[in-house]
């Protein structure tokens, strides 16, 4: 299933309410090193494994990586998500931040971090304000995914959850298809979740879309609750984000869905981002 959102469409107290899943306590400090794969299988120590995945392409403006990048730092240290926070049956997140653009240009700006209280929210928050903004060429949103997929494997810490939060003002231009990427991590049993910015009118020179949001729900997202919340408007920038993290934290799917099944087409082409820059570049 995959799934919409508006902003504003989420009850934070709904959210808030206690977990089906119980925790199971994590590896004590005696655990063996050979071991630890086994107990990681085995053991979920926190409530989800998150990826944010931040696009940084030429199509963002630096006022509008300037709001995203304060949106998820003011989003992590915010009251309702300490409270979502806390009320998971392990009452801890695993998180990891990267930047994207281009099928090779990842860079990760906050590698594998555990927030379990404000004080580790805070130094989460601050280590993502402290790097330097910055912007690249293309969009490669299924060179985030294939990035995305193995950063699993590196964390020491699982959970009852593993999500992938993409955000991006365009389609895949760059790089493989995004349904096989998209594929991929479904069938490792990642979920991914969508962020589609759609606060400037489509332009040829940006080479964005209309309709980006249909395209994120058709052909990005997916996975078991899977969802988008759309940003139109500048002003609630951080407001969805907040949103789409508190719903994530909370394992929460949001009001209004919008059911699509496998075998209804696309809304939007799923390679209309290839074919925009063949028709513009020739290649």
């Amino acid at each position: 299933m995959r799934w919409y959102v508006s902003i504003g469409a989420v009850l934070v107290a709904g959210m808030l309410a206690s977990g089906d899943v119980a925790g199971v306590a994590a590896p004590g400090p005696g655990t063996q090193p050979g071991h630890r794969v086994a107990e990681k299988e085995s053991s979920p120590s926190v409530d989800i494994e998150l990826i944010i995945a931040v696009d940084v392409s030429y199509s963002m403006d630096m006022d509008e990586l300037a709001i995203q990048r304060e949106g998820y730092a003011q989003a992590i240290v915010s009251k309702d998500f300490l409270q979502a926070l806390k009320a998971g049956p392990n009452g801890k997140i695993s998180i990891t931040y990267f930047e994207w653009a281009a099928s090779n240009d990842q860079k990760v700006i906050i590698p594998w971090r555990v927030i379990d209280g404000p004080e580790s929210a805070d130094a989460v928050s601050a280590e993502i304000m402290k790097t330097p903004v910055r912007r690249a060429s293309r969009t490669s949103i299924s060179g985030a995914i294939y990035f995305a997929i193995p950063m699993f494997d590196e964390n020491p810490h699982r959970g009852l959850r593993r999500v992938i939060d993409i955000s991006g003002d365009g389609p895949n231009n760059n790089g493989t298809p995004i349904t096989p990427a998209r594929d991929a991590a479904l069938d490792k049993g990642i979920v991914i979740n969508g962020l589609p910015i759609m606060v400037k009118e489509p332009s040829y020179s940006t080479m964005d879309i209309e309709n980006l949001d249909y395209y994120y729900e058709d052909c990005v997202i997916g996975g078991p609750g899977s969802f988008v919340v759309t940003i139109k408007d500048r002003e609630k920038f951080k407001e969805a984000i907040r949103t789409k993290l508190l719903l994530e934290v909370a394992g929460r799917t949001p009001e209004r869905p919008v059911v699509r099944t496998a075998d209804k087409e696309p809304r939007v082409s799923c390679t209309i981002g290839e074919k925009i820059w063949q028709d513009r570049w020739g290649r």
